[in-house]
């Protein structure tokens, strides 16, 4: 007869090992990716070099593009943003804000910087979007539109953007970020490249904490003090440079970050534009290009650039980087749910075939995965079921498996991007890729954990970030230095 104990010991060996198996599968799984990301990102960088941005920028044949910015609540960057977009190196662009019934000094700061005046313009709804009660333009910029609706979230807004704009390609950029000067030309190179087949391209985030900014550029690259924010760099590398690239190389790219993305206008509407009642509306545009365009048979491609970078503000404190994490997370559930059709299914090829299911089984469900395993392992000390040679082989895949892994994403920058160039800075980055898988991994997979519940109980919402500005540069809200 079998003991209790021995029950006990058997259900510890066997979560065990499915706990170990799932860390085999994913860090394998994200080594192979960033192996992909590598040489894409050196054959990028080969092209690269035989590219002249200015004589694109000279072309006639480069596409228009609308600067699609979705604003809430945010005064204190806001003018400092629009400013950065109208200083863009692009033959033919507009910069289109839309403020979602913001209740701060949002609007009025941008009427007082940019001059705007109110004009009576027709918005044709190509897309959903809750009405828009003001259009304004600026007699100082006749590439800027500003646009004031009721307030719908985030993809309502981007939605109101995409009625209003011209372009025939939308760039959509967070109201907490700067663009590069020629970020534009570089995301909109497939674009030209591949004309008739890229529907879609993203960009680089990066963190502008503790870099210098000077005219709204970003003239100091530096890493910042303080532990929150610098594994966030880590972070970052790791999910854009070797995650999308990855997948991108692979032609099963899911996720064109809202941050920083750009999109054949024509697609969007097309496929319904942006879906309203979810909070993660730029997986979810992906996923719907997917099965839209697949269904259709119709040739096309959904490109990561390395180069193009778009820096952004992260949250130091705890409290909000646990909320940005439970937002994201729930925005994965939700567009993984709506369209769980295309899951193992052949007819997506391998969009349906692999990317969904491992973005369903160890991005989605993964961090349960995780924190049970490490309960268990706890568990079995507790009833010293614990076996010793377990236990390094689970902190071998847990922990150094994931530190390989963070390190391989910093390597990867120096590749593609060479921001870090100085060995401290370096030295700085790989101590933090130990941090980010010792402490800070656990945290995050208790935060997405923790998103179920918010899920399930209904409670969305946009979140928001408390701002402090960009360093160097003036407070925002104040005139525009070129007047």
């Amino acid at each position: 007869m079998i003991t209790t104990n021995a029950w006990i010991g058997m259900i510890i060996v066997t979560v065990n090992l499915v706990v170990f198996g799932y860390f085999i599968i994913v860090n394998t799984t994200y080594l192979a990716l960033f192996t992909a990301a590598f040489f894409s990102a050196r054959h990028y960088v080969r092209r690269s070099r035989n590219v002249d941005l200015e004589e694109v920028f000279r072309s006639p044949l480069t596409p228009m593009v609308s600067v699609v910015i979705p604003a809430f609540n945010e005064a204190t960057v806001i003018v400092e943003v629009v400013r950065a977009a109208l200083s863009l190196r692009y033959p033919r662009f507009e910069v289109v804000v839309v403020s979602d019934g913001s209740s701060d000094a949002t609007l009025q700061n941008l009427v007082d910087a940019y001059q705007l005046q109110r004009i009576t313009k027709v918005v044709e709804p190509k897309v959903p979007s809750e009405p828009v009660t003001g259009v304004y333009v600026s007699p100082m910029h006749d590439n800027l539109v500003v646009m004031e609706k009721g307030h719908g979230g985030k993809a309502d807004t981007l939605n109101a953007g995409l009625n209003v704009c011209k372009g025939d390609i939308v760039c959509t950029v967070d109201a907490d970020s700067l663009l590069e000067q020629d970020a534009l030309l570089k995301i909109t190179r497939p674009f030209l490249e591949h004309p008739r087949e890229t529907v879609a391209a993203g960009g680089v985030i990066r963190v502008i904490n503790g870099c210098e900014v000077t005219g709204s550029q970003v003239t100091n690259v530096r890493l910042p003090r303080g532990y929150w924010a610098n594994v966030q760099i880590v972070e970052y590398l790791r999910a854009f440079l070797g995650g999308r690239m990855g997948w991108a190389a692979l032609k099963a790219l899911l996720i064109v970050p809202g941050a920083f993305g750009a999109f054949d206008r024509d697609t969007v509407i097309e496929v319904g534009g942006y879906t309203r009642k979810t909070v993660g509306e730029d997986m979810d545009l992906v996923l719907k290009m997917h099965q839209y365009l697949r269904a259709r048979k119709r040739k096309y491609r959904i490109y990561f650039v390395p180069d193009p970078v778009c820096w952004t503000e992260v949250p130091v404190h705890w409290r909000q980087i646990a909320r940005q994490r439970d937002r994201w997370q729930r925005g994965q559930i939700e567009s993984l749910r709506a369209h769980e059709q295309m899951m193992l299914n052949p007819r997506y090829g391998i969009v349906g075939m692999f990317a969904m299911p491992f973005y369903f089984f160890f991005e989605m469900l993964g961090p349960m995965v995780e924190l049970i395993g490490y309960a268990v392992v706890v568990l079995a000390v507790l009833l010293h079921q614990l076996d010793v040679r377990f236990l390094y082989l689970f902190l071998a895949v847990a922990v150094l498996y994931g530190i390989v892994v963070s390190l391989v994403g910093i390597l990867l920058q120096g590749v593609a991007l060479r921001s870090y160039p100085r060995l401290k800075s370096l030295a700085k980055m790989g101590a933090y890729a130990v941090l980010d898988n010792v402490g800070y991994r656990q945290l995050t997979a208790w935060w997405r954990t923790k998103a179920y519940v918010t899920y399930y109980t209904r409670r969305a919402s946009w979140g928001k970030v408390d701002r402090v500005g960009y360093p160097g540069t003036q407070a925002a809200g104040g005139k525009d230095p070129s007047q």
